[in-house]
């Protein structure tokens, strides 16, 4: 059963924030803002991923040297388009630096994408496409820009990665990742940074530290402050952090299983195969404020592509999945989150309420595979974690990033990478 793939186009659309035109010559004229974030700027532009080769699961960094990150996306129609990316080089804020291209890259900034393969026998066509990005020269922040054609403001999607050079030490004591705890809710990391190999004149002014939890862009910590600096030993301690700058240890991540669209899946209560493309219903969900801390596995909050149904992941095919949450009404707005939305809070993953079966739904095209989620709350005086609950027993991961401001080049670079899971299994 064949669906017309621009009816679902259509139906996104209207939640959208912005419209977005579905031919390039018309979506040339629609003003389109590069944010330097993990964005897509066309409802059309799904599944966009960027990760080393062969594991996309882990983060988009990398070692300068030891170069392997793959970008892809799905473009939800029939045909093929001209695309090609450009790679911007960001300080540690992820605004744009003062670099010019040749001092960051080898070639002429501008690469075509042309690695592609279309879908078959799916309900809604797409194309998919990858690109495997080409080397820099200098580690730092980066954004890959994907835009039609030649106009370069045509951009359908960016992506952040970062390129590190291990010039420095990044050290912690697994027995102080817990230590000095502020509450239950909390989880809080210690650790030293040695530049014993740099030449760093004001350490003050020229270190910043960013720490990022599971991936997530939209509460990372930026510019974290250090608790002790010892030029003499040429060492700086972060411990300690004010609650402000600890991390809320959240709760292990909600998950549904739509690998297989023959039977339903772990948390998959029916799937609907009388329309095109299909429905998927997960278990209608609740609070789970105030609830103890129960530990099992999940991605943290990541999602994994796959499909046992056919011969391969050019057979996977688009569902559109409903969430609902069985609660009372809050006074304010509910999304549902987590890396296949770039963890965005916008119309299309707002639920909206029913009054009658009191609950929180909403409608969300994904492409098959195994995806964690989670309620998040936009309101005054509430914690976004409402319906989560947060605990320090969570397992986390973690990143550190060391930025060195040095003087030539004029830029940020990413001398120290450290990775590190809070409550491992």
């Amino acid at each position: 059963m064949k669906f017309n793939y621009l009816v679902v186009i259509i139906l996104l659309s209207l939640n959208a924030c912005t419209p977005v035109s579905q031919s390039s010559s018309k979506s040339a004229s629609i003003p389109k803002t590069l944010t330097y974030t993990d964005r897509q700027y066309e409802l059309r532009i799904k599944t966009v991923l960027l990760h080393p080769n062969k594991a996309p699961l882990l983060p988009a960094v990398t070692e300068i040297g030891n170069w392997s990150l793959v970008l892809e996306f799905d473009d939800l129609v029939e045909a093929t388009e001209t695309y090609n990316a450009r790679i911007v080089h960001c300080n540690h804020d992820w605004t744009p630096s003062s670099l010019q291209n040749l001092d960051y890259l080898t070639s002429f900034n501008e690469y075509p994408i042309n690695n592609y393969e279309f879908s078959v026998d799916t309900h809604i066509p797409y194309v998919h496409y990858w690109l495997n990005l080409p080397p820099v020269k200098l580690p730092g922040n980066y954004v890959v820009v994907v835009y039609r054609g030649s106009d370069k403001d045509d951009i359908v999607l960016s992506r952040r990665f970062m390129v590190f050079d291990q010039s420095i030490s990044v050290m912690t004591e697994q027995n102080l990742l817990g230590a000095g705890r502020i509450s239950s809710l909390n989880q809080q990391l210690n650790f030293k940074i040695s530049y014993k190999n740099l030449d760093i004149l004001n350490p003050m002014m020229d270190v910043h530290v960013n720490v990022r939890q599971n991936q997530r862009w939209d509460n990372i910590a930026m510019n974290i402050k250090p608790t002790f600096i010892r030029e003499i030993d040429k060492e700086i301690d972060y411990r300690y952090f004010d609650e402000g700058q600890m991390f809320k240890g959240g709760n292990e991540f909600r998950f549904f299983d739509l690998r297989s669209l023959n039977y339903p899946g772990r948390n998959v209560a029916s799937i609907d195969k009388k329309v095109a493309p299909f429905h998927a219903f997960i278990e209608t969900d609740k609070s789970r404020r105030g609830q103890s801390y129960a530990q099992y596995d999940d991605l943290d909050g990541l999602f994994r592509l796959d499909n046992y149904d056919t011969r391969g992941m050019s057979y996977a095919n688009y569902v559109m999945v409903n969430f609902s949450l069985s609660t009372p009404k809050l006074n304010g707005e509910v999304y549902v989150a987590g890396a296949f939305n770039n963890w965005a809070l916008n119309k299309i993953n707002r639920m909206s309420y029913d009054s009658v079966r009191s609950k929180y739904s909403a409608d969300i095209l994904l492409k098959q595979g195994w995806y964690d989620y989670e309620y998040y709350v936009k309101a005054q005086n509430m914690e976004p974690h409402y319906f989560e609950g947060s605990h320090f027993e969570t397992e986390n991961y973690y990143e550190v990033f060391v930025y060195y401001r040095a003087i030539k080049p004029q830029a940020d670079l990413l001398v120290g990478y450290l990775t590190l899971a809070k409550n491992p299994r």
